[in-house]
């Protein structure tokens, strides 16, 4: 089976390992990939071992997510923790990964995860005494073109941000780190020099002794069949052995993670979907690569290469993915899957091009396995919202190597403290819903997530399966008037309007990360939004009714909500939902509908997470009700200063804040339509009304308010219009901005949070402990100056803030904003720690004098930072217009 794969005009790269391998399939440990060790001695023939009646945790799966679960939980002094694996330990996908540890992840969590598992298996076997095959190989990005070379120094920024080591570098430069490597084509590339290769088995075989040797019990050849429920938490798990009762279960079954979720007594939903994924190996090369050569990672080739045993393994992620096990077929262990040459050719030759060198390598075999994936390429992490106690850590996107220390080590946490000690949302189960369960939807998504692994992201590019799944009831109407579309929690959402005879293709296609093609669309509706009157639908908000036959509602939300909801009826309230930490659970406004009922508006992916946050501080109480009321209603946002003629002529009643104050909510007629819940706020600090319309209505109220809206100028708009009006107004957003670990202290909401009664709510010791001790850490605005809008790359989110030259914090969100004519950039700053290592209190006087620079791919850009919206640049800027106009009469 030595074959040669030669680039030859008389036979094609892929026809000849088809024509001289064998045909047979292989086996893994005659033909030595990587070889699984003897079962470990931690339960020897689990057959002949009891099955414990009762346990704390479960733990289903015994690949290397699951041991790096268990290890961790032991670390953190739990005991009687039992882990199952239905077939033999490690001999999942762990067995046929490509182990590569590298921490060139799109998101600043998965770096962070990532950065910790290298760690981790660096010490693993000094701790165990199990070899892991760990060596610090680093890792080289490779760039193909400009674009590619920019998101690589974006992602530079953001590791350095984190103290990752990694450099930009040259063509030449990887030349000489590796010898393969042809770089005729390339325009640089990022170096990761503490990148590293390790044995999957083995790395799996060390945590596994570890947590053994802190009494976790590890049993073999036992298939978890259910989870039993009772009360809504997990009880007992069902085993082909018998049960064993719990308190705790962690779903780690990888490949069969959906299918274990749905066997559940209560179904749990966990959305992944496999894929085959294919990489090559070949016998050592003529001179062998000395085990530490580089990773290679050539994305717009679409493939990576590793040293392996003096040759190469070399795999990628295809245009054209292969999913399995649509129907559910659940097999002890992975088998053998078919080589499929003619579906590997394009990876083969783009591996041929890249590394010429190889066109005399011998063929040691072409490996198929299978990987999951989920529907936004981001893992599946933390506590299910239906089942309390059923924990899941599935869904790698092919990185679980790289991820499972640090995914590990932050779900013990979480089970530990109730909370893990990074911001982990990104990766939160809860960020889905039952919506995205649908097998079709799963299987069309992950063909589209698989091949997006190494395509080129500019910002705010969207997804192209599975959409229209959720959609307003005015949705044909606004494709019609040439709404482009973007998803948020399945929920069709309009970016902007192209206007009549701009070409719409372009728009679509458009790819970025300078000034994108919609900017002067945009800035018409947002010119729009300030001058006459434009009409967003916001439908996607979630929407939840509160309701009791006493005072239940408002006492559960007074303990809930850092703000005072015992306000008259009709007034509303924006407030966060805290935890115990002072950190923001959601973010959301809440209307007192009457004394006993409230209307509560929160962020559209906030629609699991929020309701699960609410029910699990609820109160067993009949008398007490929560309904998610999303689906009921159709949101219209119109802003603009002739926003109040639109809805006068359309109701009779005036509109003016005399008659209709800020902040307030009334049920009005509008058009023919009644039971309409007017409320005076637009979430962007502009003049205006949201319209909550039942959904019945929805289509007369958007044509009426069109209609009579023609003479004040009414036009479309859509969410980035939004964004650059909230952004200019200092507005933060939860899940850009805010999150679990920032207070309100820290975004300079402490007039949101009630201090001064003597309600015990939530967060209120922490609150109270940070006013005391002083924020480590402030929400600052900062424009940008010398950036030239035109030619200068755009910030777009996540670039790191320096201050006095130092780094002080990133950005977290950011626009143009159309009124100042500049860039604006939301992000926190802090000071550098006290010289034993402490957080120091932020001081309004620290942030005021201070010269700030926003790097933005590695340049940096001045920039003027505050702490309240620039005001007073606004109307500078207007009186320098006026000036300039003047002097341009005056002059002519």
């Amino acid at each position: 089976m030595c074959s040669c794969v030669r680039s030859s005009r008389a036979l094609s790269p892929v026809l000849l390992p088809r024509l001289l391998l064998p045909q047979t399939g292989f086996r893994l440990a005659s033909r030595g990939l990587w070889t699984s060790p003897q079962c470990l001695g931690v339960s020897g023939d689990s057959q002949l071992l009891p099955l414990p009646s009762q346990a704390r945790v479960v733990i289903c799966g015994g690949g290397i997510v699951g041991t790096s679960v268990a290890y961790h939980l032991a670390k953190l002094g739990w005991t009687d923790i039992v882990l199952l694996e239905q077939g033999r330990l490690g001999a999942g996908t762990t067995r046929l990964c490509a182990g590569i540890v590298s921490v060139a992840k799109p998101i600043s969590i998965e770096c962070q995860m990532a950065n910790y598992s290298n760690s981790l298996y660096q010490q693993l076997e000094e701790e165990t005494g199990v070899k892991t095959g760990y060596v610090k190989t680093g890792s080289l990005c490779l760039a193909q073109n400009q674009d590619r070379f920019i998101s690589l120094k974006r992602l530079a920024s953001r590791l350095k941000v984190m103290g990752i080591s990694c450099n930009i570098i040259k063509p030449k430069e990887v030349a000489k780190l590796h010898p393969l490597v042809n770089i005729h084509d390339l325009v640089g590339a990022l170096h990761l020099p503490g990148d590293a290769v390790v044995s999957p088995p083995e790395v799996n075989h060390a945590l596994a002794v570890a947590a053994a040797g802190q009494g976790v019990q590890i049993l073999e050849r036992t298939t978890v069949q259910q989870v039993l429920v009772e009360k809504g938490h997990v009880m007992a798990v069902e085993t082909d052995r018998g049960s064993i009762e719990c308190e705790y279960f962690v779903n780690c079954a990888g490949q069969w993670a959906y299918e274990l979720g749905q066997a559940s007594e209560i179904k749990v939903s966990v959305p992944l979907h496999g894929c085959e994924h294919f990489y090559l190996l070949t016998k050592p090369l003529q001179e062998p690569l000395s085990p530490n050569t580089p990773v290679v990672v050539d994305m717009d080739g679409r493939i990576y290469a590793r040293p392996w045993q003096g040759g190469l393994l070399s795999g990628g992620f295809e245009k054209n993915p292969k999913p399995i096990f649509t129907e559910g077929r659940n097999q002890l262990e992975i088998q053998n899957m078919q080589e499929d040459w003619d579906h590997f050719e394009p990876m083969l030759s783009a591996l041929l091009r890249r590394m010429p060198g190889l066109e005399s390598a011998e063929i040691h075999q072409l490996v198929n396995c299978p990987e999951s994936f989920t529907p936004d390429m981001r893992c599946l992490m933390g506590q299910t919202p239906g089942v309390s106690g059923y924990y899941v850590l599935a869904g790698m996107n092919s990185s679980g190597l790289a991820f499972a220390g640090g995914a590990g080590k932050y779900l013990a946490e979480w089970m530990s403290y109730g909370y893990p000690t990074a911001n982990v949302w990104p990766l939160d189960i809860k960020r889905f819903g039952n919506l995205q369960s649908s097998r079709t939807f799963l299987r069309h998504r992950v063909m589209e997530v698989m091949p997006l692994l190494y395509e080129l992201k500019v910002p705010r590019w969207d997804f192209q399966t599975g959409r229209q799944l959720r959609t307003s009831p005015l949705y044909d109407r606004l494709d019609t008037q040439g709404a482009r579309w973007m998803e948020k929690h399945g929920f069709e959402r309009p970016k902007y309007f192209v206007p009549p005879g701009k070409d719409l293709l372009s728009l679509d296609q458009s790819k970025t990360f300078y000034k994108p093609d919609w900017f002067d669309i945009v800035g018409a509706e947002v010119k729009c939004c300030k001058e006459a009157v434009c009409v967003i639908d916001m439908s996607s908000f979630t929407k939840f009714e509160l309701t009791s036959t006493g005072d239940q509602a408002l006492e559960l939300l007074q303990h809930l909500c850092a703000n005072d909801l015992d306000v008259p009826v009709g007034h509303i309230v924006h407030t966060g939902m805290l935890n115990e930490r002072g950190g923001y659970e959601n973010d959301c406004s809440v209307v007192r509908l009457s004394k006993n009922s409230f209307f509560i508006i929160s962020p559209t992916d906030q629609q699991v997470h929020c309701w699960s946050w609410i029910k699990k501080h609820m109160p067993n109480d009949p008398h007490l009700h929560l309904e998610d009321v999303s689906w009921k209603y159709t949101a219209l946002n119109l802003i603009g200063p002739r926003a109040m003629d639109v809805l006068a002529e359309l109701s009779y009643v005036s509109m003016t804040p005399d008659h209709f104050p800020s902040m307030f909510c009334k049920e009005m007629s509008v058009g023919y339509a009644n039971g309409i819940r007017v409320m005076s706020m637009t979430h962007t600090g502009e003049p205006g009304f949201m319209l909550y319309i039942p959904i019945e209505y929805a289509l007369h109220v958007y044509n009426e308010v069109m209609s009579v809206g023609q003479k004040y100028g009414i036009r479309n708009a859509g969410y980035y219009a939004l964004r650059s009006l909230r952004i200019e107004k200092f507005f933060a957003f939860w899940g850009q901005d805010l999150d679990a670990f920032t207070t309100p202290l820290e975004c300079g909401r402490e007039f949101r949070v009630k201090f001064d009664k003597d309600t015990d709510f939530l967060g209120r010791e922490a609150l109270l402990q940070q006013r005391q001790d002083g924020a480590s850490r402030r929400f600052v605005m900062l424009v940008l100056d010398d950036h030239d809008t035109e030619l200068d790359l755009w910030p777009w989110w996540g670039e790191p803030i320096y201050r006095n030259s130092l780094l002080a914090g990133t950005t977290t969100s950011s626009a143009y904003s159309y009124t100042l004519e500049r860039h604006v950039c939301l992000g926190f700053v802090s000071p550098p720690p006290s010289p034993e290592g402490l957080p120091t209190p932020i001081t309004p006087d620290f942030i005021n004098r201070g010269d700030y620079e926003v790097d933005i791919a590695g340049q940096r850009y001045p920039a003027k930072a505050k702490l309240y919206p620039f005001s007073s640049l606004f109307t500078q800027q207007k009186r320098r217009k006026d000036d300039m106009e003047l002097s341009n009469l005056q002059g002519k």
